[in-house]
């Protein structure tokens, strides 16, 4: 962690109040570098208004309340992924999970028909995820989920995501688009713009398995989309960052979000990856309304945190 580059307090105070809307922590089913209750604090130590919870496997939104309760002051958010080990497309669980206060759904990540099908090897250099590993395990022993599909065999959505845009909508609960290609991400966000669904995020679209273009993306944005800008997708060499930085001034940072995706031991601090962002993008030329833009208030418009 000593090698990690350590934010500036110009950047720290820049994202003061932002959530980081994607963070990987323990308990989980692989190694994380720190658990939600010890994180709680050191977001309130930095300034952080909080973070969601992301799970490949778990609801979280009863870990997410326990947190509150025990550091009061800190917005931490619960969230479902919607992959086989929730019964992938399965409204009930989305329904259940927000009854139970879940505020983010994430389409399907490990689990979808796009990452299983993917063929895009990593950048030489680029650290693997550190859900392969899991997921080969448990095809090796045969209990590997089908695929969640999304959309059909022609690329019309199905009825299972129609039911689950209908009940995100009716929380009012924030869309993300987990692992799916290009094109599935264009045809549910057009059915979520139908269904009401008014926060809507593109999961890491740089992302080794996703590699949106960026004019896809600024159609996706032209819809009310925003797109996720996270730190370990160029941290961790899996993009440059010359085509990070690209995309968002290609789309525009109003149409952008950050957040971390940390939470891996070899990985920096999850408390420092939004400041981290900060200072790079002042680095290379972006003002200190446009990250404040990115960093803060698109983030508390995703998690609610303003009303």
């Amino acid at each position: 962690m000593s090698d990690h580059p350590k934010p500036s307090e110009r950047a720290r105070e820049l994202v003061r109040g932002a959530y980081d809307v994607h963070v990987h922590v323990a308990p989980d089913v692989v190694e994380r570098i720190t658990d939600d209750l010890s994180l709680a604090p050191r977001f309130a130590e930095a300034g952080l208004g909080g973070f969601v919870l992301k799970s490949h496997y778990f609801p979280t939104a009863e870990r997410a309340a326990m947190v509150r309760r025990a550091v009061p002051g800190v917005g931490v958010v619960g969230a479902i992924t919607l992959n086989g080990s929730v019964g992938g497309m399965n409204p009930l669980a989305v329904e259940l999970a927000a009854r139970a206060g879940a505020r983010f759904v994430w389409l399907p990540t490990v689990d979808s028909a796009n990452q299983r099908a993917c063929t895009a090897s990593a950048p030489e250099g680029a650290r693997p995820p550190m859900w392969a590993r899991l997921q080969e395990e448990l095809r090796a022993e045969g209990m590997a989920a089908d695929p969640v599909d999304v959309v059909d065999a022609a690329g019309r959505v199905t009825e299972p995501t129609r039911q689950v845009l209908r009940v995100i909508a009716k929380y009012d609960m924030t869309l993300a688009t987990g692992h799916l290609g290009a094109d599935e991400i264009a045809a549910v966000v057009d059915a979520a713009v139908a269904a009401g669904v008014r926060r809507i995020v593109v999961t890491h679209p740089e992302f080794t398995s996703q590699r949106v273009a960026a004019d896809r993306q600024r159609e996706l944005a032209a819809k009310g989309a925003l797109m996720e800008r996270c730190f370990t997708t160029p941290y961790t060499g899996k993009v440059s960052w010359d085509v990070w930085l690209e995309n968002i001034r290609a789309v525009g940072p109003e149409h952008s979000v950050l957040s971390s995706d940390l939470g891996q031991p070899f990985n920096p601090p999850v408390e420092d990856g939004m400041a981290l962002m900060a200072d790079r993008l002042l680095a290379e030329g972006f003002t200190e309304a446009e990250v404040h833009r990115m960093a803060v208030l698109n983030s508390r418009f995703l998690t609610a945190a303003d009303g």
